[in-house]
């Protein structure tokens, strides 16, 4: 039996559909059909019940991707104790983090990264969703909240400050009881910063929902309504003012996370010394806390907090 084949049924299993399996291993949907329709064939079972584009395990599916995801743990496991291990700054490093951030904050320090250190290539994976650093789908991840869970180690490394934003203009033409709302699409109604906008709606209107910052903050520009931004996201970008000073900010943490098997390795070490100097100079002075567990990695503020999680 070919490990492989179970590991296409594996994501298959998790993701419940081709197209979501096939994104997860990054082939096409044809490659994760045949590799299941030959387990299938190799174990004389039948896996999944086909009910249009959805795939729903059968009791033996069942039973056999419950034992395909400890393989793939153990496998994962041990990717990471030899990745962990590399003595060499040749490598490539996967980094996962919000788009709208990276943009902002990480592509100078990157690229400086590659000036000094050229063996390293990185990987820069821009999308809301956390990327598994368990699996190796990244090797570090930028987050906006602090992890919770894993074998992972975290550093405190800022805070973004969201505050409403508008164009003068709209604010000039629209009374404060008319003002519509620029936001998330409902998927992200759950994120802090989403659920602080909603919460001052009082029946005005979300006009328009973009599923990225860089598009909230296009329709604000153009006199679209009033929208909660990070500061990151407003930076350098003129035309835009606060739509209510007198308004506390809403704060959240910025985590920059590596699985702990992981956070030795040069390569790695060396890009999170990279990531530690892109914080800006407001966030290097609200960052308070104690020193980091082991010593601290260089680069990252010598202030700031490091969780090691189990």
């Amino acid at each position: 039996m070919d490990w492989e084949d179970l590991r296409y049924f594996a994501a298959l299993a998790n993701a419940g559909s081709l197209s979501g399996a096939a994104r997860l291993i990054g082939v096409e949907h044809a490659t994760v059909a045949r590799r299941v329709a030959r387990l299938e064939r190799e174990t004389g079972l039948k896996l999944v019940d086909r009910r249009g584009r959805r795939f729903l395990l059968t009791a033996e599916g069942g039973k056999i991707a419950s034992i395909a995801r400890t393989m793939e743990k153990s496998a994962d496991a041990i990717e990471r104790v030899k990745a962990g291990r590399s003595s060499a700054l040749e490598a490539e490093v996967v980094i996962s983090a919000p788009p709208a951030y990276a943009a902002a904050r990480l592509a100078g320090p990157l690229a400086d990264l590659r000036k000094r250190h050229p063996g390293i290539r990185v990987r820069m994976i821009g999308e809301k969703r956390q990327a598994s650093l368990d699996r190796r789908e990244a090797d570090l991840a930028i987050r906006l909240s602090r992890p919770t869970a894993g074998d992972l180690t975290a550093f405190k490394i800022g805070e973004a400050r969201f505050r409403l934003y508008a164009s003068p203009a709209y604010l000039a033409a629209t009374p404060v009881g008319a003002w519509a709302f620029v936001a998330y699409e409902q998927d992200m109604d759950a994120a802090p910063q989403q659920a602080g906008l909603l919460a001052m709606l009082e029946g005005r209107p979300i006009g328009l929902r973009a599923s990225t910052l860089e598009m909230q903050a296009a329709f604000i520009l153009a006199g679209g309504g009033v929208g909660m931004l990070p500061d990151f996201a407003v930076e350098g970008l003129d035309g835009l003012v606060e739509a209510d000073p007198a308004m506390l900010s809403l704060v959240r943490e910025i985590w920059l996370v590596v699985h702990t098997d992981m956070r030795h390795a040069p390569a790695i070490r060396a890009v999170m010394d990279c990531l530690g100097r892109s914080v800006g100079p407001l966030e290097q002075a609200l960052i308070q806390g104690a020193g980091a567990v082991g010593g601290a990695v260089a680069g990252l503020p010598q202030q700031g907090q490091q969780l090691r999680l189990r």
